[in-house]
């Protein structure tokens, strides 16, 4: 346990971020597996899920959790894998 005031405040800061970090790439890992559920069983249908899952992949890009390619990566495979299950 730090003795100096602000180690003390870098510690509290630090896990409140991981705290929030865990939680928003928990929830893109939750709808990255949706959509690939709803991929598998009803390709048709899954087109729209794409685009949420998009917008929560870019909403975690955005607040920093995960690079922003990394997040055009996921994006780029997850249409790549619909588009190949939509055939």
């Amino acid at each position: 346990m730090p003795n100096i005031q602000s180690a003390k405040k870098r510690v509290k800061v630090s896990e409140k971020k991981n705290l929030r970090n865990r939680i928003v790439k928990s929830g893109m890992r939750s709808a990255v597996r949706k959509l690939n559920t709803a991929i598998a069983e009803d390709p048709q249908n899954a087109g729209s899920m794409l685009s949420k899952t998009s917008a929560v992949i870019d909403k975690a890009a955005s607040k920093g959790v995960i690079h922003k390619n990394a997040a055009n990566r996921k994006k780029a495979r997850l249409a790549k894998q619909l588009n190949k299950a939509a055939v």
